[in-house]
Order: structure tokens, then sequence, then C-alpha cells
């Protein structure tokens, strides 16, 4: 089971590492829009590269969304963090980002934070 699990991990670190350095490679300053999700939550922070900080971020586990959200691992909860992290993101001046997906597959959730995140205005 062991070793499974070990491969699986593998497997997770070499296609964010492909994203991440494809990303790095049309990057041009902009900067990078990375999404963790887990069972219960999903996050998203505006990071800047070139000074090696976190500028924005927004989840499920803040208290004005936990408490309007049935669930922080549905659809639903991804679109409210993808609108409210966009909105943050206009009144801080940040327009044009790069989506970083990470190993996760553009579908879903993930699919649903980018979506709401243009909706709102925010360019990637």
């Amino acid at each position: 089971m062991g070793t499974s699990t070990t491969r699986q991990r593998m497997r997770t670190e070499r296609r964010k590492g492909r994203v991440r350095a494809a990303l790095k490679r049309v990057a041009y300053g902009r900067p990078r829009l990375s999404v963790f999700r887990s069972s219960q939550h999903i996050y998203v922070q505006i990071i800047d590269d070139t000074q090696g900080r976190t500028l924005i971020s927004a989840s499920t586990v803040e208290k004005d969304l936990r408490e309007t959200l049935k669930s922080g691992a549905n659809v639903q909860a991804a679109t409210a963090v993808g609108k409210l992290l966009a909105e943050r993101a206009k009144a801080a001046g940040i327009e044009k980002v790069q989506f970083d997906r990470g190993s996760y597959i553009y579908h879903g959730r993930i699919k649903a934070l980018a979506d709401a995140a243009r909706e709102v205005g925010l360019d990637f």
C-alpha cells in the first residue's frame, strides 16, 4: 500500500511541475492564481512569484463564506470563492493573472472557480 501511494504522489508532483513550468514560460510578469482543493474546502491565492509573496487570497473557510454556503466542497462554493477573489483582485488593481490549476484537471470545482473569476472581470 505504501508503494502505491508514493507512486501516486510522485505522478501528482510531476504533473504539478509540468503545469508550473509551462506557466513560467508564458507568465510575462503576471501574478499567478493558484488553486488548492481538499475534500472539504477550496483555497485560492494570487501570488507574485518575483517577490515570492501572496497578494490576495480567498477560501471557503472564511467566516462570511462559511456561513452562507451549505458545503465548502461543491461547485457553488467554488463559484462563490472565485467571485470573491476576483472582486478583491479588482479592488487591488490586479486585472490579469496566470491560472495555475496545479495537479487538478480543469473540470468541476476548478472550472467553476475559473469561470466565476472571469465573469467578474479577471483576465486569464
